[in-house]
């Protein structure tokens, strides 16, 4: 209390201008004094700061045909186009949100349409039935076999379009299709009824297939809905035309967690056809007959004492027939010169490494030759068997020669 009073200068209220100076000259000799810790800390802040934004903003995704994806393969131009006309569009991934989606639309007494685009086959005959029968509409893009047989429209597929075909006209007297006009037919599959549209061929299906009741309405494009292809001929007309026609639109595309799993694996009598149940002892009963026919007609086992000796000229004579018989005339020139050029190594006594132009050389110093002459008839290469015959005769003259001096 002396000194203060003594100084005259009583110190600041909390709340006054020279208090809060004070503390932020503080903080900023605090932040001087720490920069790294400080600069650490704005990063680390501001990663956290992304990463929060990031979770909490709509996520898109890259799925073929999916609403939320924005890409060229998406469909995420024709769902906006959707809601902007009044449709309530919902994408859903699995079976029991989509029958889920259904039961709230029939619930609040509007109509439903459901696209399904299952491009892997993951759904069984039960889940499409039971899809069928939820909805007062359903589209489906580029069925299978499969998928057409469960629902049981009489729709078939019929084939593909021609590469040379780019477009094709409606042809048919459907409103959606007639009003739409030329569509993209590129890639497109075809489908068999009786009601088609966008025919290549007249009587071989159309890219655009309906039921009698127009409950079920197959397309055999995905391009025709994707944002790529969208904006061209009547694409987008022939899309909304055909997606639109309800207040609610549920977008299901089928996942890997639609694939419906058995408590256990089947057994061989339940992968087995229905026929093998008949047929398949009286299979097995000729199987037995055939072997004990074919047993007596061998006749009893001959024992041979083991091993074989076989003899080496027979071994020669029987590479020789198959050298013969595949005209290999190389390959025979090839193991007669190695056979030869061996002696001759070893009378020479010029060792197991020697090479072919040292045993050229040791041949013609012994027969007082030149090499030239030595390997006129060492390096032949015999073309016709005639000629191979001619130049193994040379050899063992050679041979013969070089051994009796």
């Amino acid at each position: 209390m002396t000194s203060v009073l003594e100084s005259g200068n009583p110190p600041a209220p909390a709340g006054s201008p020279a208090a809060a100076g004070g503390a932020g000259r503080a903080l900023t000799e605090w932040i001087r004094r720490h920069r790294t810790w400080t600069a650490l800390i704005l990063v680390f802040s501001l990663g956290v700061g992304l990463t929060i934004v990031a979770q909490l903003s709509p996520r898109g995704d890259n799925g073929p045909l999916s609403t939320r994806n924005a890409a060229p393969e998406g469909a995420r131009a024709a769902a906006e186009i959707l809601r902007d006309q009044g449709v309530d569009v919902s994408q859903t991934d699995t079976l029991a949100d989509s029958l889920a989606a259904l039961d709230r639309a029939k619930a609040g007494g509007r109509g439903a349409t459901l696209l399904l685009y299952d491009r892997n086959g993951y759904l069984d005959g039960g889940q499409l039935q039971a899809l069928q029968q939820a909805t007062d509409r359903l589209v489906v893009v580029t069925p299978r076999l499969n998928t057409l047989s469960a629902l049981e429209a009489g729709i078939a597929p019929a084939g593909v379009v021609p590469q040379n075909v780019s477009t094709l006209e409606p042809g048919c007297g459907l409103d959606g299709p007639a009003a739409a006009g030329a569509v993209t037919a590129e890639s497109a599959y075809l489908y068999e009824a009786d009601r088609v549209c966008y025919q290549p061929v007249e009587g071989l299906g159309g890219i655009y297939a309906s039921s009698d009741d127009g409950r079920l309405v197959v397309l055999g494009s995905a391009q025709i809905i994707s944002n790529r292809l969208l904006d061209e001929h009547g694409n987008a007309a022939l899309a909304l035309r055909t997606l639109g026609a309800s207040d609610n639109l549920v977008w299901y595309l089928p996942g890997i967690a639609d694939v419906t799993v058995e408590d256990r694996p089947k057994t061989l009598d339940e992968l087995a056809p229905p026929w093998v149940a008949f047929f398949g002892p009286w299979l097995a009963l000729v199987a037995v007959l055939a072997m004990v026919w074919r047993g007596r007609r061998l006749g009893p086992l001959v024992f041979e004492p083991l091993p074989v000796v076989v003899k080496a000229v027979e071994t020669a004579e029987g590479r020789a027939r198959l050298y013969h018989d595949a005209h290999a005339v190389d390959r025979a020139a090839d193991n007669l010169r190695a056979g030869t050029l061996v002696r001759l190594a070893r009378f020479l006594r010029l060792g197991p490494d020697a090479e072919s132009t040292a045993i050229v050389h040791g041949a013609a110093r012994h027969l007082g030759r030149t090499p030239e002459e030595m390997a006129q008839v060492l390096e032949a290469r015999p073309r016709t068997e005639s000629e191979l015959v001619r130049w193994a005769q040379q050899l063992e003259s050679l041979e013969k020669e070089v051994t009796a001096r």
